[in-house]
């Protein structure tokens, strides 16, 4: 489905399904009466990009050898990687209304044993990384020409794990691994203003460098133009790549953005239809 980066109208298309995913995303969370939203909705724009445009996949085949991988290492934000394999074809976008039900498929953390599209099971923050390394490494020692994509959050930049796959990864030189970190600059609880401690990582430019990888800046990781521009930029030879993309949690939703609140609040029915309406959606009875 890849079109040039600077396809006016194939942007706006994507702009547009980001904008229907945000939608199917606060109509579940209010539905199944829990669950995550500032994340799912900063990361939601990385996410349609990726699907839509930059990866190779085949919905109807996706168990397919040579397809791309994605690891969502933020696995509480499951929503948005749902709604965005829903909205692909992987699975009927009806199912979404069973997210975090008993015995759904679509469980609070994605599960590769249940649900066609995912990866890897994840949820404990911190391992993703390590996961995008085994299979990129794999796919080097099987001659395999697939890329592996591993979407991490800056809160969870905080396990040291995180920093010993980056070391691993760049002393193999796993060019085809390519790590995006929404960096929205909250966390659960988020920070005090001021306090030494107002950003989860900091530095997160120059201490990836440190590790030897390759690294880019999004300045606006929710705007569809920019990360299509910094997702098709060719990989570094022998160097593992991350994006830094600077995102707002709770975009698209000005009551719920930069407040750390909405990390994983339910809406109520008014704030839904707020929320559906601002979207450009069409509000709950």
């Amino acid at each position: 489905m890849t079109k040039a980066v600077t396809d006016v109208e194939h942007i706006e298309e994507l702009r547009e399904l980001a904008r229907t995913a945000r939608q199917h995303i606060v109509r579940t969370i209010h539905k199944a009466g829990a669950g995550h939203l500032g994340g799912p909705l900063s990361a939601v724009d990385i996410l349609t990009t990726l699907y839509f445009d930059v990866m190779n996949v085949h919905p109807d085949n996706p168990t397919w050898e040579d397809r791309d991988r994605f690891i969502l290492s933020k696995g509480h934000s499951a929503i948005a990687l749902y709604t965005v394999l829903a909205m692909r074809g992987f699975f009927p976008i009806s199912e979404l209304d069973t997210f975090d039900a008993m015995d759904s498929r679509l469980q609070g953390h994605p599960d590769m044993k249940l649900l066609p599209g995912i990866d890897m099971s994840t949820g404990s923050l911190g391992q993703g990384v390590s996961a995008a390394v085994g299979m990129a490494l794999g796919a080097k020692l099987q001659g395999r020409e697939f890329r592996v994509f591993c979407l991490i959050g800056d809160g969870e930049s905080q396990e040291g794990q995180v920093w010993e796959a980056a070391d691993v990864a760049a002393k193999y030189g796993l060019d085809n691994l390519i790590v995006i970190m929404d960096f929205n600059k909250l966390q659960q609880f988020g920070w005090g203003k001021g306090s030494l401690r107002a950003s989860p990582v900091a530095n997160p430019k120059e201490r990836w460098a440190a590790f030897g990888w390759n690294v880019g800046v999004v300045n606006d990781g929710n705007d569809i133009a920019e990360l299509l521009a910094a997702l098709h930029t060719p990989a570094a030879p022998g160097r593992p790549s991350i994006w830094i993309a600077h995102t707002v949690k709770g975009k698209g939703v000005r009551f719920m953005e930069n407040d750390y609140v909405w990390h994983a609040k339910v809406p109520s029915l008014q704030e839904l239809n707020d929320a559906l309406l601002e979207l450009g959606g069409t509000p709950c009875i």
